[in-house]
């Protein structure tokens, strides 16, 4: 496996960067990868990271931006504002997890 260090902290990756250990995840982790591609996490960037993180623990997998609308209650226009681009995506590499399956 790949590794990445960050501000001094080492953790395992696979091929496209996302954490490959659950367990090497914390917020300050998710502050240092959002200021490397130049996001501020503040509470609203952060809550859904929360939840992916609690949703994906009880059913194993990342959740979606469906799933993130329908079950977490974000609106996908709000996620976009938050995560340009690629939102789920990039949420899901800053909460630790594996890149979803689905786009929608």
């Amino acid at each position: 496996m790949p590794t990445n260090t960050l501000n001094g902290r080492t953790f395992e990756v696979d091929a496209e960067g996302f954490l490959t250990r659950r367990d090497d995840w914390d917020e300050e982790l998710a502050q240092d990868l959002a200021a490397f591609i130049g996001v501020e996490l503040d509470e609203p960037h952060l809550a859904p990271l929360r939840f992916m993180r609690e949703d994906s623990a009880t059913t194993g997998v990342t959740p979606t931006l469906r799933r993130m609308q329908s079950v977490g209650g974000f609106t996908v226009k709000d996620l976009f504002a938050l995560y340009p681009g690629k939102p789920a995506k990039k949420m899901a590499w800053l909460a630790g997890l594996p890149k979803p399956v689905g786009c929608v």
